[in-house]
Order: C-alpha cells, then sequence, then structure tokens
C-alpha cells in the first residue's frame, strides 16, 4: 500500500510532529484542524462560530490538496471545549454537509492546542 503525505500552504502548517494529512489505501486522514489562520499563523475569531468557520475553510483546503473534498468525507470527528456549542457548530458544519453527511462522532475534550474552541478532523476517500 502507498502512503503518501499531503502538505498545502492554504492550511496552517503542523505545529507539532505530524502531517496536515495522509493518503493511503485510496482514503485521506486529515490531523485535526483548530480555528488557525494560514496567513497569520494565529487563531482570529474569539467565538465558535468564527472558529468553526476557519476550521471547515483549514479542512477544505487540506482535502483539496489531496485531490477530494467534502462530497468524498466518510467520517468526521469534532472535539469541542464546551458541548454547549453543539449547536453552533452544527449549524456551520451542515452547510458542507447538506446531503448524505458522513458518520461522525463529537466529544467534549478539557482542552485543545492553543486554547481553541474546537478542532476537527476527517477521513475521505480520494
Amino acid at each position: 500500500m502507498s502512503r503518501q503525505v499531503v502538505s498545502t500552504e492554504k492550511a496552517p502548517a503542523a505545529i507539532g510532529p505530524y502531517s496536515q494529512a495522509i493518503k493511503a489505501g485510496g482514503f485521506v486522514f486529515t490531523s485535526g484542524q483548530i480555528p488557525i489562520v494560514p496567513a497569520s499563523g494565529k487563531i482570529e475569531a474569539t467565538e465558535i462560530a468564527g472558529q468553526t468557520e476557519q476550521v471547515m475553510k483549514n479542512l477544505e483546503a487540506v482535502l483539496a490538496a489531496a485531490g477530494t473534498g467534502f462530497a468524498k468525507v466518510v467520517k468526521t470527528t469534532i472535539f469541542l471545549v464546551d458541548l454547549a456549542h453543539f449547536a453552533t457548530v452544527n449549524e456551520i458544519y451542515a452547510k458542507r454537509f447538506a446531503k448524505e453527511p458522513p458518520a461522525r462522532s463529537c466529544i467534549q475534550v478539557s482542552k485543545l492546542p492553543k486554547d481553541s474552541l474546537v478542532e476537527i478532523e476527517m477521513v475521505a476517500f480520494s
């Protein structure tokens, strides 16, 4: 099975020893994306809606660099520091998955990198 690292400047650079995504076995596995704006390298939004929108933009860029997109996503995992944000995240997330959304898990965690409010990872086929 081949394994290929996926990287794009249109999404934030990794902040640790990991790749933005890996293509393997016909699938693309993204690393979790937090709401870092690629141009500034910082989290600019302070509220959940803005952070979720940036996370989805980052994921869209990583998926595009891998030659795929939201229509081919089969599984997502959402990490939230507060499940009270669930409805807001759902509203923004749903815009990308209007028909036949992927399988999904949503987990509340105590803390995320760089004190972000949300992190999302995806698995898609290529």
